[in-house]
Formats: structure tokens, sequence, C-alpha cells
């Protein structure tokens, strides 16, 4: 039997051994990384994320996802679970292990995750051609950071916080703050 402290899987054998553990784990170029649980306000804010864009994606061929479901970075080696993401691409539905065009992808910040989600997973995610915003939601500060793909390929910045709402281009939607940390305690 195959464990986590196997330093390299082909991503075939990480897929196959992966559907027999009880925890997740993300893939990069072979390695393999077990995920942690994520605290309260963590799951409160992907999910009102998550609800919010499938209320306003329904009837559209746009589908929101939830980190449960994996997105395979085929030009980084990779497998990733974001905690939210949406696809328009009509390839996606038919895969159940995972999602290889998002349009959108959003990752909550924590504090063991913060680098990573802001460098190097990003820096994977750009490789994605279907990607056009990457959104980092910072709880602690109310923030919303949307990266988004410029048609030179740059990506520029939007910040987004106080009592606005986060303009998603790429779907042609809004989703205020409010409703986005809806739920959520000030400290």
């Amino acid at each position: 039997m195959q464990t986590a402290e196997r330093l390299h899987f082909s991503a075939t054998d990480f897929l196959a051994w992966e559907e027999t553990q009880t925890e997740k784990h993300e893939f990069v170029a072979g390695e393999v990384f077990a995920m942690t649980g994520a605290r309260q306000d963590h799951v409160v804010v992907s999910l009102n994320i998550a609800s919010a864009l499938k209320q306003r994606l329904r009837g559209t061929p746009c589908r929101p996802y939830i980190a449960d479901l994996k997105l395979k970075v085929e030009a980084a080696e990779a497998f990733f679970y974001p905690d939210v993401m949406v696809s328009c691409h009509p390839g996606d539905l038919g895969n159940q292990q995972y999602i290889c065009n998002p349009t959108l992808i959003v990752e909550v910040l924590s504090d063991s995750t913060a680098a990573y989600d802001r460098g190097g997973k990003f820096a994977a995610y750009r490789k994605l051609a279907s990607l056009q915003e990457y959104l980092i939601v910072d709880i602690d500060a109310r923030r919303v950071e949307c990266f988004r793909r410029t048609p030179d390929n740059d990506w520029l910045l939007h910040d987004y916080f106080g009592e606005v709402d986060c303009h998603l281009h790429s779907l042609n939607l809004s989703l205020p703050l409010a409703e986005i940390f809806e739920d959520i305690e000030t400290t």
C-alpha cells in the first residue's frame, strides 16, 4: 500500500492513490501534500461565495464548485483543491475527478496557506489559459483581491474592501462584500 510518505508519484498514480485516502491531498510535480482542516470562518466565507455564485449563475453554462473537487493544472503537473472555482467549459461537465478549465478561482486565506496562495499556487494557476480572475479573500481584513487577466496576458489587481461590490467581469456579475462576509463576527 502506498502512503503519503512516498515522495514522488505520477499524476495517474496520485489520482488512484488519493481515491483510497480518507484525507485530501494536493499534488505538485510529483510531490504530495496533505490538506488540513479549515477554521469555521474560512468555511462560512467559502460557502457564502459558492452559494452566491450558484444563485447568480443559474441558467448559464457556468457551474461553481467547492473545495471537494480537484483542479488539474497540467502545465504545472499539479492538482489543487481551490476553495471555490467556476467553470463554464463544456469539457469539464463530464469529468467526475477534476476540473481543467476554470474561469474563476477563489482562495480564502488562512495563516498557514496565505504565502503559498499568493505565490506558488497563483503562479501555477496563471498557467491555466481559461482562468480570467483569481480572488484572494482575506477574512481578517474584510478584503477581496481580484486579479484579472488583461488582453496582454498580464494580471491586474482590483482591490475591494468596505461597503462595495466585488465585480467579476469574467462572469458578468457582482458580489457584495457584505454577502461574502455574512455571518462573520468582527473582531
